[in-house]
């Protein structure tokens, strides 16, 4: 799942309203940012299997640091950890806490049985992949309705901020009409390093939220409302 990963981290922002969209985004992709670095250094493995699936080419071999479910609980405890540690929001480190546990949790929706639960086995997934038609409704279902929360959520601040979500929802979805409709990658090498580009959509993400306030703040972390940028 691509899409469906960028629209949890959109809806985020209603519960978090203090946490940037760009740390939304690194905590909802957090698996898929550091899994291409360890398939280019020989630490987990993926192969270029066309009709492995309906919906993607790709046989994810093995991938138990980035991708196993108990490994996944501790890129969670951490990752909530180190943000709470920076900024002090309690809100917001549950929240993105929890969005990187719900990468794992989309995952197994789609994946057919890759998914390992603690090292190499058992392996898990229900296979929403192997109908193309149901994983485009799904993901695109989710991605419109975490880009309404959104919108929603905030207001824009400035020209920019009315203008800046639109050419990263249109950027995201050539990516993933080109992925949907593309021929299968030559090589897994190029599946990894183009996987590195969603590094990208982390500063994205923040300059579009530095250009739109939160339309409603509740709670009291940290002391006096003050807004978190982190």
């Amino acid at each position: 799942m691509f899409l469906g990963h960028i629209g949890v981290a959109f809806a985020a922002k209603r519960v978090a309203p203090r946490t940037s969209l760009g740390t939304l985004l690194a905590a909802a992709v957090l698996l898929d940012l550091v899994w291409p670095i360890f398939v280019l250094v020989g630490i987990e493995e993926v192969r270029v299997d066309p009709g492995n699936t309906a919906f993607t080419p790709l046989e994810f071999v093995r991938y138990p640091l980035t991708h196993g479910a108990v490994a996944v609980a501790l890129w969670s405890l951490a990752f909530g950890a180190v943000y709470l540690g920076r900024t002090g929001y309690w809100r917001g480190a549950a929240t993105v806490g929890a969005l990187v546990a719900s990468h794992w949790a989309l995952d197994f929706v789609t994946h057919r049985p890759d998914l390992p639960l603690v090292w190499d086995d058992p392996k898990v997934g229900l296979g929403l992949w192997n109908s193309v038609p149901a994983t485009l409704a799904v993901e695109l279902a989710i991605f419109f309705a975490g880009l309404a929360l959104y919108a929603h959520a905030t207001r824009p601040r400035d020209r920019a901020g009315r203008i800046a979500p639109w050419p990263f929802v249109a950027f995201l979805l050539l990516i993933y009409a080109a992925n949907v409709l593309g021929p299968p990658p030559p090589s897994w090498r190029l599946v990894a390093v183009a996987g590195l580009a969603q590094w990208l959509f982390l500063p994205w993400g923040s300059f579009i939220d530095r250009h739109r306030s939160a339309a409603a703040e509740s709670g009291t972390d940290p002391p006096g409302g003050a807004p978190v940028t982190a």
